[in-house]
Order: structure tokens, then C-alpha cells, then sequence
């Protein structure tokens, strides 16, 4: 596997939800900093709306732009400058109940224009209903996004999603490759059908979305000094993205500085001083910091017992692979693979997808 693709499998650790809303004008949107932090995206499939963020300024956004948010970052939707968004990242007042959502006893939905149906709200990064966002009277169908969103599993991010800006804007552009539109139409009309074998395309189609998504922005980014730094940088370094490529290759293998410095055709001081500055730490700290990323995802994924992905990860001992799991996880790695079991919905389930049409 590549790097760039290894990057993507750290971001689609945690799991995902997906959802296709039709805003009516006026309407905002607050969508609260994700806790854990994971990675998503917004994509304008028709109209308009803004993004606001604190410290900068709104970005406007049209038919076929994508924002990407690396680290989930608070940051609010609206129709336009003067529309007061909802607090609905985190939907508190929403309550499952026999597959439905409801609100608390005595509590109203505020400023939402829905039917009598509630499925689970885009949990985290957004709220859905099944029938349309917006203010009280809204009349104007003025947006249609698709949104998209991982967490992490309580793992550090990635150091390229690290070095990222806190909002990625890759604006819908005629010159730019067919790959990026045309996943963004697949995914729009997946979220918004009900054809058979959605449920097994949407999750896939949203693992393409990333890849494409950072692909064009490493791609996009290549002359523009300010961002050739980083973990973008290293992918570009020869040196450095050989030993990466090397540790991603396998993993388990007992790596040294020396013997990465060897693979980067650098001496053991030129390699270290190089991969540290643009992957942001130590060649070795690099290398447990990854075994960790991906024993974690076995604890995930799959039922492979904590012996065997511990010599996976390259530890001798399931001792010494579980004190370095809790350093890094704060928990041992079974108790990790339980909690997240436990929060694991069906690939298929409201908490998956959303359809707001």
C-alpha cells in the first residue's frame, strides 16, 4: 500500500457517517468541534451557502465546492452573513426510540423545519431530519450539500492532516481532473437514492472521497512555497519517502535509524535531522506511533487476537504491546476493542447515513 493511501486508512479508522441535506433559506448551521476529533467534509452539490469560521474570513461556497476540515474544527454553514446558525453539531435534545429520534419530553425542535420522522442526527458534525433544514417559514430551497465524517478513535492525527490548514477549499474548477466532480456526483446521488446496494457503495465512495480530496490538494499545492513544508513536503522528499515507504511497507520489521537512513540513502545524521523536520518527529518515534495506528485498527476491524497483532505491530511480548497501546490510547488494547464495538453502528443504520430530501 502507498502512503498517501495509508494516510486515508488512519483517517477512516473511526466510523463514518454521511449525510445529503436540503437547506432552505434562512437558514445556519453551528457545527461544534468534534470530541473525539476526526476529519470531514462538506460539498456543495447546488446553490450557495458560506462557511464561517472564528479568525478568518467566510469562505463563499458554490455548485461542486468541497471543504475539507482535517480536525473536525467548529465552524457554521449559513445561507448568507446575516443568518443565525442552530447549535445542532452535538444534538443533545434528540433521543433514540424504536429506531426514531425524538425530542425530550416538553422540549420543541428549534428551528427546524421537519416531519414527523427524526432519524439520527449526523452525529457530531451536523443534524438530520427527513425533512428539510431551516428556519421557521423557510420557503427557498437555496442548498444541497453532502457532508462527510470519521473520528478518530481517540488516535493522533495523522501528521499530514497535522500540517493541513484548519479548512481545505478546493473550489469547483472547469480545468481541473475529471476524478474529484465525478466522485462528488456518485456520492450525491447515492446519499440521495434509495437503489439497491447503497448501503455497501456509500462507505466506499467516501473513502474515494478523501483520497481525492487530498490528492488534489497535495496536487494543487505543489508551487506554493508557504505549503511546501511537512508531511506534504516528505511525501515529495525522495529521501524521506523512501524510509517512509519502507516502514509502511512493513512495519513489524525491527527498523533503526541507520537502517532507514540506508533505505533514504542518507547518513544516519542527515536522515534523522531531514525526516524530523518535515514529518515533525523522530524516525523512530514515526515508527511506533504507526505499528500503534495500525494494531489499532485490527483492534477495530477485525477479530485477530491482541497476540497476533502485537507481533503484527512488531512486539516480542503482548506485555510490552499493550504498555505501549495504553501510552498512546489511555487505554489497554481489549478495552479499547470493546468501547469501540460498542459505539460501532451497521454499515446500513441512521447513524451511518442520513437522506434529508
Amino acid at each position: 500500500m502507498d502512503v498517501l493511501s495509508d494516510v486515508v486508512s488512519t483517517v477512516r479508522t473511526g466510523h463514518p457517517r454521511s449525510a445529503r441535506v436540503e437547506w432552505y433559506a434562512p437558514w445556519g448551521m453551528r457545527f461544534t468541534g468534534s470530541e473525539p476529533p476526526g476529519s470531514g467534509f462538506h460539498v456543495i452539490l447546488q446553490g450557495s451557502c458560506r462557511l464561517f469560521m472564528d479568525g478568518r474570513p467566510s469562505i463563499p461556497l458554490g455548485p461542486g465546492d468541497v471543504v475539507f476540515l482535517p480536525r473536525g474544527d467548529e465552524h457554521s454553514l449559513a445561507s448568507g452573513p446575516d443568518a443565525s446558525p442552530s447549535d445542532l453539531g452535538c444534538v443533545d435534545f434528540l433521543r433514540r426510540r424504536d429506531g426514531l429520534l425524538s425530542p425530550e419530553p416538553g422540549e420543541p425542535v428549534p428551528n427546524l423545519v421537519c416531519s414527523e420522522r427524526l432519524p439520527q442526527p449526523f452525529q457530531r458534525f451536523g443534524a438530520a431530519t427527513s425533512g428539510a433544514l431551516g428556519k421557521e417559514g423557510a420557503s427557498e430551497l437555496s442548498c444541497v450539500t453532502v457532508s462527510g465524517f470519521y473520528h478518530s478513535g481517540g488516535a493522533r492525527p495523522h501528521p499530514l492532516l497535522a500540517d493541513l490548514p484548519s479548512v481545505v477549499h478546493l473550489a469547483a474548477r472547469p480545468d481541473r481532473r475529471s476524478e474529484l466532480p465525478l466522485a462528488v456526483g456518485l456520492l450525491g446521488r447515492e446519499l440521495g437514492s434509495q437503489r439497491p446496494g447503497a448501503d455497501t457503495l456509500v462507505p466506499h465512495l467516501l473513502d474515494m472521497m478523501l483520497v481525492y480530496i487530498l490528492r488534489t490538494h497535495l496536487e494543487e499545492c505543489t508551487g506554493e512555497e508557504g505549503e511546501r513544508r511537512g508531511f506534504t513536503e516528505a511525501l515529495r522528499d525522495p529521501a524521506v519517502h523512501a524510509a517512509l515507504r519502507a516502514v509502511h511497507l512493513d512495519p513489524a520489521h525491527p527498523w533503526t535509524v541507520e537502517g532507514l537512513g540506508e533505505r533514504a540513502g542518507l547518513s544516519r545524521a542527515a536522515f534523522s535531522r531531514r525526516f524530523g523536520s518535515l514529518v515533525g518527529m523522530p524516525p523512530l518515534t514515526y515508527v511506533t506511533w504507526w505499528r500503534l495506528t495500525l494494531a489499532a485498527r485490527l483492534l477495530r476491524e477485525t477479530d485477530t487476537s491482541i497476540d497476533t497483532i502485537a507481533a503484527r505491530a512488531g512486539y516480542a511480548s503482548r506485555f510490552a504491546f499493550a504498555g505501549a497501546f495504553k501510552r498512546e490510547f489511555g487505554v489497554p488494547p481489549a478495552r479499547y476493542r470493546e468501547e469501540e464495538h460498542e459505539e460501532a453502528p451497521s454499515p446500513g443504520s441512521p447513524a451511518a447515513q442520513t437522506n434529508i430530501t
